[in-house]
C-alpha cells in the first residue's frame, strides 16, 4: 500500500458531470491506479443543493470568497450513494465494510458523510452504519443541531445530541471526522470520544490564519486523542499557493507534534483551483518528507481506521 486519502470528493464531482473513472483533472480511478492499486479513498458524500440567499452572501462577504448557502437532503444522499455502488458493481472499486476488506486487493473506498445537516436525530448513524458509512464529518460550514462549524457566529461546540452521536458512533466503529467543525465541537469531541478522531482535511492556522484551519491547541487536542491531521490542498488555507505550502504544513505537524500524527486529506475533486506543483494525485509522493513517506501517506491514517473498525 502507498496510499490513505482521507477526503476525495468522488460522488460530487460525478454529479456535476466530471469523469471520475478516467478523467485528468485532479484525480480519478484511472490515476488511482497509477499511484497504488491498493489504494484507500474517504470517499465523500456531502449531500447539498446550491441556493442563493443572505446567508451565502454574507458568508461570501465574511470571508473574502463566494460560498453558497444550502439545502441538504436524505434523498441527495441516497443518490450520492448509488454512484459509489455502480462503481462497485462495476468493478472499478470495492466498499469498505468491515476491517477485513482494508487489505483486499483494488481501488477501496471508505463512505463518508460531510456533515450531519440531512440528519434528524442521532439514532440515524444506525441507517448509515447498514449503507456502509464509516466515516461521519460533524459539521459542514453551517451549525447543525449536533455540533457548531467553523464558520459559526457563536460557538456553542458540541451539543447533548451531539455528545449521544459521538459516543454511538464510537460503538459502531465509525470514525469521528472533524473538518469544518469550531474550535470548541473540536474540544468537546476530544473530551468524550473513546477512538481516535481525524481532521480529514484541514491545515495548521499557525501558518495561515484560515477560518477553516486549526490552532494549536486544537491539534494537540487530536494528537492526544490518537488521531490524524489529513494535510489538505485547499489554495486559500496554505501559506502559499503550490506544493510548498502543503510540504510546511506537513513538516510543520509532524515537527511540532509528532510524525505520527500527519496524514493526507486532498480535497481532490471538491476545489477549484489546485497548488501549483501538486494538480492531481499522481503527483502524491512528491509531498513526501524523507524517512516518514509510510507515515505520511498510509500509516498514520490506516491505524486510526484499523483502531475505530
Amino acid at each position: 500500500m502507498v496510499l490513505v486519502d482521507l477526503h476525495e470528493d468522488f460522488a460530487y464531482s460525478a454529479q456535476e458531470g466530471k469523469d471520475i473513472i478516467h478523467g485528468k483533472e485532479q484525480s480519478s480511478i484511472e490515476m488511482l491506479k497509477t499511484v497504488d492499486k491498493n489504494a484507500i479513498i474517504f470517499s465523500s458524500i456531502f449531500p447539498h443543493i446550491d441556493v442563493l440567499s443572505e446567508r451565502s452572501k454574507e458568508l461570501s462577504l465574511r470571508y473574502g470568497f463566494y460560498t453558497s448557502s444550502s439545502n441538504f437532503s436524505f434523498d441527495v444522499l441516497l443518490s450520492q450513494l448509488k454512484d459509489y455502488y455502480y462503481l462497485e458493481r462495476t468493478g472499478h472499486i470495492k466498499i469498505i465494510r468491515s476491517k477485513e476488506d482494508l487489505k483486499k486487493p483494488g481501488i477501496k473506498f471508505l463512505l463518508s458523510l460531510e456533515g450531519t445537516d440531512s440528519l434528524k436525530e442521532f439514532e440515524d448513524l444506525y441507517i448509515l452504519k447498514e449503507l456502509h458509512f464509516l466515516n461521519v464529518g460533524l459539521t459542514w460550514n453551517y451549525d447543525t443541531k449536533f455540533a457548531s462549524s467553523c464558520f459559526s457566529r457563536r460557538d456553542y461546540g458540541l451539543t447533548s445530541e451531539g455528545e449521544e452521536l459521538v459516543k454511538l458512533a464510537n460503538k459502531l466503529g465509525m470514525i469521528i471526522d472533524l473538518a469544518h467543525a469550531s474550535k470548541r465541537t473540536v474540544l468537546d469531541v476530544c473530551s468524550i470520544t473513546s477512538k481516535p478522531v481525524i481532521i480529514s482535511h484541514g491545515n495548521a492556522r499557525k501558518l495561515k490564519d484560515h477560518v477553516r484551519n486549526y490552532d494549536d491547541e486544537e491539534i494537540e487536542c487530536v494528537v492526544k486523542r490518537g488521531g490524524v491531521i489529513g494535510i489538505t490542498a485547499i489554495t486559500s488555507t496554505l501559506p502559499e499557493k503550490s506544493i510548498k505550502g502543503l510540504i510546511e504544513n506537513i513538516k510543520y505537524i509532524g515537527e511540532s507534534f509528532g510524525w505520527d500524527y500527519v496524514a493526507i486529506g486532498t480535497d481532490f475533486l471538491g476545489i477549484s483551483e489546485v497548488p501549483q506543483g501538486f494538480e492531481k494525485i499522481t503527483k502524491i509522493k512528491e509531498l513526501v518528507i524523507e524517512g516518514h513517506e509510510d507515515q505520511i501517506l498510509w500509516r498514520n491514517a490506516y491505524r486510526v481506521i484499523e483502531e475505530n473498525l
